[in-house]
């Protein structure tokens, strides 16, 4: 008895679930029609609504994104859209609706006048899929206003000329504090040589000072031994002495 109320309360928990899933799938369904619908009506701010409402149920899809990313293009928010783009073709595995992503992502690109990664959207593009004439129609645009607008490529490579320049300019100042830190050093050293070449001339001057000296006194010594002993060889006188 104990068991058949068991089994039957986990059939009732796993119908439950079963509800709950299928439920799920069907707002997410439900909120994914009625955003198409809503689009096709032009009310793209709503149909905007409805598509994340449907990504909330299934963030995985990669047809709400994409739908998602047309709704705010729609609404002249390329940036945001371009963002949902991006992630529906990480989700995306058909090539035919993976051509369509990379179609818009081009379009985006071009008309912020990217032209060369536009190209490279426009090439992904057909290559999932060859008969998308739209695709090689602004492929072929695209590569034409490249051809005739270099200026926007310059402008980049000017860019980076500035932060290469601001780089190599870096580098010229610390060379230069290198060089000035080494003449420094130089003029301390030369400036020590200096004054150990002073101090030891004054050491020499010194010394040939105390060398004049003791010769001075080594000549007075010899003559007064000399006269010395002059003294000493003349005769002596006796001196009288009173006795008292």
């Amino acid at each position: 008895m104990f068991y058949k109320k068991y089994r039957y309360l986990l059939l009732c928990v796993l119908c439950m679930c079963a509800v709950s899933v299928c439920a799920q799938q069907k707002t997410y369904r439900d909120y994914l029609r009625s955003g198409n619908r809503l689009y096709r009506d032009s009310n793209y701010t709503a149909a905007d609504v409805d598509y994340r409402k449907a990504l909330e149920a299934n963030n995985r899809s990669a047809q709400a994104h994409f739908n998602l990313g047309n709704a705010l293009l729609r609404q002249q928010k390329p940036k945001e859209a371009m963002e949902s783009y991006e992630k529906a073709v990480k989700l995306e595995t058909n090539k035919t609706r993976l051509s369509k992503i990379y179609h818009n992502m081009g379009v985006i690109l071009q008309s912020q006048k990217q032209f060369g990664p536009a190209i490279e959207c426009y090439k992904n593009a057909l290559r999932r899929n060859p008969a998308d004439d739209e695709s090689r129609y602004n492929l072929a645009l695209c590569q034409y206003q490249l051809k005739n607008n270099p200026q926007q490529d310059q402008n980049k490579n000017n860019d980076k000329d500035k932060k290469d320049g601001g780089s190599q300019n870096k580098n010229e100042d610390k060379q230069s504090d290198k060089k000035d830190q080494s003449q420094n050093k130089d003029k301390q050293e030369e400036k020590q040589k200096q004054q150990q070449q002073q101090q030891q001339n004054n050491d020499k001057m010194s010394k040939e000072n105390a060398e004049q000296l003791l010769r001075a006194a080594m000549q007075n010594e010899k003559n007064t031994q000399e006269r010395i002993k002059k003294a000493m060889a003349q005769p002596q006188r006796k001196r009288l002495e009173k006795q008292w």
